[in-house]
């Protein structure tokens, strides 16, 4: 144990971190190869529930508790993150996880039914749920302030790439080998990287701090039903259920007991000190529009793809990398830029970028080739990565250091709650947009129509060949139509963000 090396705190004084370590990149490379393994299961897995559904015996309604245990589980560990940091050891709690994720990934992958499925997820999301937060603390704790961007940039680069790439080695593992490897990709990732923790891992003094039971319990109240919510709510007609009503009041009256409960409490789950930082405020609020543009916008292209335009699994895959190329290309630049550039202006360029993306998706025909899916990637993925690293940088830059471990979580956190909601939220658009774009347009599909009379003259005499055409192209119509609607909603979210950056306060140069 004598080779493990020590944390050396440095004082505030200075642009120096805050704690001093000798293999700071081997450190980062470990923490990296952590944190994609995590995020990559967040949307790994989707592609692989058909294939899941017989070997496990699940029907397409159950199937999907694989995807929402380990989301419910992830969301409500998030949060004790800090404390857990701060009890068992930052160091400590890393390499547990790793090791627990690992384990569960494992199980996962020779599971032999869908409870036991739900159950390995659940440990899955349990053990997954501190590797974010953690990693992020970590790259801002060993590098000092002025290569706090470029720390952010490598962190962002494995958060927003991920996602990015998950549904398409999903869909190649389990086409070219089977399911259960999605889970069995993570084994050798998290080999290496609990190797390198092991050996690089700085150890970091402990502290004694008391767990607020009752905050914690609210808040996953709030959370977990929440979660339930939204995931449940499409299967139910949303609020036309009583069950969504129900999830509704738990998240409401959870979040609220939760808010007077740390304010008044005297040492409270989260501290409510962090809020007083006008940036973390801000950066909260920047997240979750993140997290709702860019999960959102990955819920909605494959299934368009593929049901609009007929793409396979591997051509969807393929055809939406460039934007993760377009990321990483922003993250390597914006790295070095928000040392030299103001990170508001970097923020703002960023949102502009991805509206110009979304404004292009709007565009979208069913008779286009793949050069707008791509060339709209590109710029929206330039777009995020400008956001994500100065926003990571500048939420962080002001807040003191003894409240990392919670707001790191708390960031974590905002931005899946983003995504989730962003996603429910188009779906049910979409649903329900479909619904009616396919009333409207097939309300022209009668004998009387004499543009129909000329251009399809069978459809008239009831030809059922015909009509059976006509009904595949509303039905194509519509749902191009309701897609284009979703694009126009994820424009206007992002420039009703983009005021936002004003309030943003410029860090001190370091």
């Amino acid at each position: 144990m004598s080779d493990i090396p020590e944390a050396v705190p440095v004082g505030p004084a200075g642009s120096a971190p805050s704690i001093e370590v000798k293999h700071r990149g081997l450190i980062t490379l470990s923490i990296m190869a952590a944190t994609i393994m995590q995020v990559l299961d967040t949307t790994i897995a989707n592609v692989a529930l058909p294939s899941m559904t017989g070997d496990l015996g699940a029907s397409q309604d159950t199937i999907t508790w694989v995807l929402t245990s380990y989301i419910v589980a992830a969301a409500i560990m998030t949060p004790v993150t800090g404390w857990l940091a701060d009890r068992l050891g930052k160091r400590e709690l890393f390499l547990i996880s790793i090791v627990g994720f690992v384990a569960s990934s494992l199980a996962c992958g020779i599971a032999w039914s869908l409870p036991s499925m739900v159950a390995f997820r659940l440990m899955q999301g349990v053990f997954g749920a501190a590797i974010v937060p953690l990693s992020q603390t970590f790259l801002l704790d060993i590098n000092p302030r002025e290569r706090a961007g470029q720390a952010m940039a490598m962190w962002g680069a494995g958060i927003m790439v991920g996602p990015i790439i998950g549904p398409t080695l999903g869909g190649w593992l389990t086409e070219s080998y089977n399911w259960r490897w999605v889970f069995l990709i993570n084994l050798p990732v998290g080999a290496l990287a609990l190797l390198g923790c092991l050996a690089y891992l700085p150890r970091i003094p402990r502290k004694r701090r008391s767990f607020d039971m009752t905050g914690f319990a609210l808040l996953s109240l709030a959370i977990g039903a929440l979660q339930l919510m939204l995931d449940r709510g499409g299967e139910v007609d949303w609020f036309a259920a009583a069950e969504t009503w129900i999830y509704l009041l738990l998240t409401i009256s959870g979040f609220w007991m939760f808010c007077v409960h740390i304010l008044t409490k005297e040492h409270p789950f989260l501290d409510p000190q962090m809020f007083r930082d006008r940036n973390f405020r801000i950066g909260l609020i920047f997240i979750f529009v993140v997290g709702i543009i860019l999960l959102a916008s990955l819920a909605l292209l494959p299934p368009m793809l593929s049901r609009i335009l007929g793409y396979p699994v591997i051509t969807t895959g393929w055809v939406m990398a460039p934007r993760g190329v377009g990321t990483m290309i922003s993250m390597l630049v914006v790295g070095r830029l928000v040392r030299v550039v103001d990170p508001r202006a970097l923020v703002l360029a960023g949102l502009t970028l991805t509206a110009l993306s979304l404004y292009e998706m709007t565009g979208f025909t069913p008779q286009m080739d793949s050069w707008p899916i791509i060339r709209s990637g590109i710029v929206q993925g330039l777009g995020l990565g400008l956001v994500f690293v100065p926003l990571s940088t500048i939420a962080f830059a002001t807040l003191e250091p003894r409240f990392r471990a919670d707001a790191t979580s708390l960031f974590s956190l905002v931005r899946n709650i983003g995504s989730s909601i962003g996603i429910s939220i188009v779906t049910a658009a979409l649903t329900r947009n479909i619904q009616i774009n396919h009333g409207e347009l097939g309300a022209f599909i009668q004998p009387y129509n004499p543009v129909l009379a000329k251009a399809f003259p069978a459809a008239v005499s009831g030809d059922p060949t015909t009509l059976q055409t006509l009904d595949n192209l509303v039905n194509i119509q519509a749902a191009m139509i309701s897609y284009v609607d979703d694009f126009y909603l994820m424009m206007w979210v992002t420039l009703l963000a983009m005021p936002l950056a004003l309030i943003l306060r410029r860090p001190a140069r370091a």
